[in-house]
């Protein structure tokens, strides 16, 4: 990874991180992130190096980097779920979160068997 160093709000919500800036700022308080002040910013923002977070923010980080390649990080289910929502575009994003909420998990299911109800997506 080419990046070393990340902030708060490009970590926001990354593979289950906080959904806020003062949220992530207390989980890497309490977990002793390493961090350091950042330059060229007023106030007191900090960014936290990518050896101190979590595992799975760290492939989820590492996935956003390289393009998003599905067939590297296929055995992590999480990972590629969270390299497929970082593929879609706002729009797309938000009519998944909103059908999801509107009609659940099931109704999310419903609408990816297009098949006929098969579990195996290569018969398509």
């Amino acid at each position: 990874m080419k990046k070393k160093w990340f902030s708060t709000r490009e970590l926001t919500g990354v593979a289950g991180l906080p959904g806020t800036i003062q949220g992530i700022n207390q989980k890497a308080h309490r977990e002793k992130w390493e961090s350091r002040k950042r330059t060229g910013v007023q106030g007191k923002a900090l960014e936290y190096h990518i050896n101190s977070i979590p595992e799975k923010v760290q492939i989820a980080l590492q996935a956003k980097e390289s393009g998003v390649q599905f067939d590297a990080i296929a055995n992590d289910s999480l990972a590629v779920w969270i390299s497929a929502f970082h593929q879609l575009t706002e729009a797309e994003r938000e009519r998944i979160i909103s059908l999801i909420m509107r009609q659940g998990i099931a109704g999310l299911m419903e609408k990816v068997n297009w098949n006929g109800g098969s579990d195996d997506a290569s018969q398509s």
